[in-house]
């Protein structure tokens, strides 16, 4: 992966596209937390949720999947040769967009 291609919109998938750069350009945090808002509403509404419902320790359990999911999306990016930021920025928009698939 060369790095002019990485951290670009290329490689960041996230659900509104209007906070993304017009071009392929560095992407920062705040644009991928601001891109996954209903992905992360979503996540804390749920485990608000579960933890005032049932349990925290399913509350625990819930984002134990997430943390989960977001170090296996980062190893496979670091397996592919992307840059430390990169995985980090797309494992999250990864996992924040797989998580939403259903709706």
């Amino acid at each position: 992966m060369r790095l002019e291609h990485c951290v670009t919109r290329n490689h960041i998938e996230v659900w509104q596209g209007r906070v993304l750069p017009s071009g392929p350009e560095r992407i920062r945090f705040g644009t991928v937390l601001r891109g996954s808002l209903l992905p992360i509403l979503v996540w804390v509404g749920v485990a608000c949720f579960v933890y005032f419902v049932y349990n925290p320790l399913v509350a625990t359990v819930l984002g134990g999947l997430f943390a989960l999911s977001f170090i296996v999306g980062f190893a496979l990016r670091r397996r592919a040769k992307h840059s430390v930021r990169c995985s980090v920025y797309g494992a999250l928009g990864g996992v924040l967009d797989k998580s939403m698939a259903g709706f």
